[in-house]
């Protein structure tokens, strides 16, 4: 039998690579600033046309390269930033595993040009498909400038499952600013198209987040900085006034690069404990500086996940250092461990500098027992005044005369309710609702009775109402008195911007408003009680879990958003003419019986269940 086992060609092994490290155009960004940051540049700008599928462009003024090592670059497994297995251990640069264009020029038609400061000419490479076609002297600027065009052009699958442009282009950006953010005395710009979307000049970290969220941010942000033995902690995070219903501004960096760590996550959280709603998350901007050997960063292709070797001395730390901040700035109450245990806080002397005894007014003329008000002697009462008095007096008199036939009107009424309700709950069709802890609603049944959960009953009824008006694309929408803007990050605003067409058939008037702000005409008509941005922001919110939950079509995953955002939920009483209603629209829907997440709405307890459990 021959042998089967042999060596993939580099092409082949280049594309198997790309799998890994260019998983969007998104991914080829990330990658190609990273490099651009390990050039040591003061300047780096990123083009992107049509979300980066048509072309990518990174220029930098960093330091250049030679001749040999641009031809090395695109090599598998080439650096220059390890030398030895324990150079792993001390990594400290962005790029390192040598992958990253060699895996791009496999699926893209790549352009690199380069010069160092020392040279007078620089370089030009064009490769295709892991193909050298073209190398050749020219003049250039110093630095690099590194162009991808037609992404995944010779992987026709690949490419057919990229997203629409407005979804590519978001993460784009949220890629874009997780290099910006940490990089703040580097100047960066974004141009997608003919549009320039970011310009951020060269600054301070709070600089930096102002020119990407927004001036307003200015007095939003409260600063985090605290040195220890194992991590050195600092940044901002926002006012508690400022919490959104999206997890869309939450950024933790460590070594100046961007991880996802819920662990850690849920130690700013916990900071926050009693000052944000149960459904409002905190938005923080936190860089983190560790020992490169105490981490392992090395356990996930897009270095987005890291491992601690002490985190729970890491959580330790976060927690206290975001909590005395917020006591610090006044955000959250403090006590003063500063001050002596003796000492307390005097009041200042008078003026004078003489300290005077407490001294007690006694009103001579006050009789409890008097039924008119005594009339002070140092004062004359006009006779329009007098006559005022003495009909308010009259009017108090005659309420007193008909309290207690007001009281036995209102005892006749308490008593025909409990009459009805009593009647009613003994009718021979058993419709009678009850509510149980404000979450469960009990009803009759021929058998027994049912339980039903309130929320995900309403959730339900809302998701196939919702549904029915995404089809037929009829909704009513009521309008605002006073419209509402609502400002969001540029991520954020791009999404809406894609789901404009189906967030407005759902009963939306939204309309953009300046730079990431939006603002809302008018709501679904059955919404009028909830506020208009919260509603938007909790919709987004919703629909941002459920792309990483789930796989479903963009309709579905709204309708599921709204329906939870718009539900009635547990601990809400209800009365039993809603309950009733709650009850029939439940079992009209097509599938009354779960939730649109899967999850039981209604559970049923037969009489034999109930009489085996007494006769035990």
């Amino acid at each position: 039998m021959p042998d089967i086992i042999q060596l993939l060609p580099d092409s082949v092994a280049n594309q198997i690579a790309a799998g890994e490290v260019v998983q969007r155009p998104a991914s080829a960004v990330k990658e190609l600033m990273e490099n651009a940051l390990d050039s040591k540049a003061t300047k780096v700008q990123l083009i992107v046309k049509d979300a980066g599928k048509t072309l990518i462009q990174v220029i930098d003024n960093g330091c250049g390269m030679s001749e040999t090592d641009a031809r090395m670059s695109f090599e598998r497994h080439a650096t220059s930033k390890i030398r030895k297995a324990e150079d792993l251990f001390s990594i400290r640069t962005m790029g390192f595993r040598g992958e990253a264009l060699a895996s791009i020029a496999a699926i893209a038609q790549v352009e690199m040009k380069t010069r160092r400061a020392d040279d007078e000419i620089g370089v030009r490479i064009e490769i295709e498909a892991s193909e050298v076609k073209l190398q050749e002297a020219c003049s250039t600027p110093v630095g690099t400038s590194i162009c991808v065009k037609n992404l995944f052009y010779n992987i026709p699958a690949r490419r057919n499952f990229l997203k629409t442009d407005s979804v590519e282009l978001r993460h784009i950006i949220e890629e874009f600013q997780r290099v910006a953010i940490p990089n703040p005395d580097i100047a960066f710009t974004l141009h997608h198209n003919t549009t320039e979307i970011f310009n951020l000049p060269a600054g301070n970290l709070k600089q930096r987040l102002m020119s990407v969220f927004g001036s307003s941010y200015n007095t939003r942000l409260v600063p985090v900085e605290e040195n220890t033995p194992i991590v050195n902690i600092k940044g901002f995070v926002i006012k508690p006034e400022f919490a959104k219903k999206t997890r869309g501004e939450q950024f933790f960096f460590l070594n100046k690069r961007f991880i996802k760590n819920g662990y850690l996550h849920h130690a700013v959280q916990a900071a926050f404990d009693q000052l944000l709603p149960a459904d409002s998350f905190a938005s923080y901007f936190l860089m983190m500086d560790v020992d490169p050997k105490s981490i392992d960063i090395n356990i996930h292709p897009t270095k987005t996940e890291v491992k601690f070797e002490d985190e729970k001395a890491v959580y330790a730390f976060l927690r206290s250092t975001v909590k005395k901040s917020l006591g610090q700035f006044n955000i959250a109450p403090s006590l003063d461990f500063d001050q002596e245990a003796h000492m307390y806080n005097m009041p200042l002397k008078p003026v004078d500098g003489i300290i005077r005894a407490p001294t007690i007014k006694v009103n001579l003329d006050y009789n409890p027992f008097k039924t008119e008000a005594p009339v002070p002697k140092n004062k004359n009462y006009t006779e329009r005044e007098i006559s005022n008095r003495a009909n308010w007096g009259k009017l108090y008199e005659q309420h007193i005369e008909k309290e207690p036939e007001m009281e036995v009107q209102k005892n006749e009424t308490q008593q025909s309710v409990h009459s009805d309700w009593d009647n009613l709950s003994h009718e021979s069709n058993k419709k009678t609702a009850y509510q149980l802890h404000n979450k469960y609603i009990l009803s009759h049944i021929k058998t027994g009775f049912m339980v039903i959960d309130q929320q995900g009953a309403h959730e339900r009824i809302l998701y196939e109402r919702i549904m029915e008006s995404l089809e037929k694309h009829q909704s009513a929408t009521q309008q605002e008195l006073f419209p509402k803007t609502l400002e969001l990050n540029p991520a954020d605003f791009a999404l809406v911007k894609d789901l404009e067409p189906e967030i407005k058939a759902m009963g939306f008037d939204i309309s953009e408003f300046g730079k990431n702000t939006f603002v809302i005409h008018g709501i679904p008509a059955d919404t009028s009680d909830h506020d208009p941005a919260a509603l938007l922001e909790g919709l987004i919110e919703n629909y941002k879990q459920n792309l990483q939950e789930l796989r479903s079509d963009k309709r579905e995953n709204l309708a599921r958003s709204m329906a939870y955002n718009m539900a009635v939920k547990s601990g809400k009483e209800l009365k039993a003419e809603e309950m009733g209603a709650l009850i029939d629209e439940l079992f009209a829907c097509k599938m009354p019986y779960s939730t649109p997440g899967g999850k039981p709405t209604v559970t049923t307890f037969s009489l034999d269940d109930l009489d085996r459990r007494f006769k035990k």
